[in-house]
């Protein structure tokens, strides 16, 4: 009886210390992969920020209306929100609600444009699938990288140009093992930053099919039913990102990405492999 108490202690220890050292590696993981995806959506913010100095020296010499006004006030609220929320962000899933952030922000900059131009309100579509930087998208095309399927993506102008030239589109890429390669192969450390600039528009009809399939598959990332969720506590919450769908004059096309939350946007491989390259 001694000997059976004796193991039964050993046994619990045993556990304890090995479930204290997987919640370390957790820990260790997870703020890694905060440091990276965090400074990566620092560049989003920052170059935001220079596309509203830019705005600024567009407006100036224009007697903007009210539309205008709040559509730059908006836009101006918005980059500050993202600077704040970027300073705030402890856990990679943070990232998300920043880049909702900016897609708005990024389409109240459009609305400015627009405006003083005396051009139609712009639609309110996805960002440039090739780098969200580039802020929205303004047609889709049909693109496959080296050796890949063609796909329907989302892009801007400017990169519609160069599929159609057949260049190289401008591509957002990371640093994974030494090497350069596009986002969406810089592994689920990056889910959330992509979330928060596409899941708003999950319920929009303006997604890919292969895009919307690897939303509803679960294949944006290891933050939901894998990943961190242990220590996270609220894994993979898409609602956030249809936050930006409802500003000013900004369309219907952003909203509601909250159908999509929790599990559905979480665990997986987020690999080239899972968008049909």
């Amino acid at each position: 009886m001694e000997f059976l108490l004796v193991a039964v202690v050993i046994i619990a220890v045993v556990a304890f210390v090995a479930n204290r050292r997987a919640q370390t590696q957790r820990r260790e993981l997870e703020a890694a992969d905060l440091a990276k995806v965090k400074a990566f959506a620092a560049e989003d913010v920052t170059k935001f920020g220079e596309e509203l100095q830019r705005l600024d020296v567009d407006v100036a010499g224009h007697d903007l209306d009210e539309a205008a006004r709040q559509d730059y006030e908006r836009a101006l609220d918005e980059y500050d929100t993202a600077k704040k929320s970027l300073d705030e962000a402890q856990k990679p899933e943070d990232i998300k609600h920043i880049t909702s952030i900016l897609e708005d922000g990024k389409y109240a900059v459009a609305c400015v444009r627009a405006r003083i131009k005396g051009e139609p309100l712009p639609q309110r579509r996805p960002p440039c699938f090739f780098n969200p930087q580039h802020g929205p998208s303004a047609e889709d095309v049909e693109w496959a990288p080296g050796g890949g399927a063609y796909r329907t993506v989302p892009v801007c102008a400017a990169d519609a140009e160069r599929v159609r030239a057949g260049a190289e589109p401008d591509i957002r890429k990371v640093m994974v093992d030494g090497e350069r390669v596009p986002y969406w192969q810089g592994g689920p450390a990056y889910a959330p930053w992509m979330q928060g600039y596409f899941a708003g528009f999950a319920t929009s009809g303006l997604l890919p099919a292969f895009l919307m399939g690897s939303m509803m598959g679960g294949m944006w990332g290891g933050y939901g039913d894998g990943g961190y969720a242990d220590d996270s506590g609220d894994g993979g919450d898409g609602g956030d990102a249809g936050d930006a769908g409802d500003g000013g004059d900004g369309g219907d096309a952003g909203g509601d990405g909250g159908d999509f939350g929790g599990g559905d946007l979480g665990g997986g491989d987020f690999g080239g492999g899972d968008f049909g390259f």
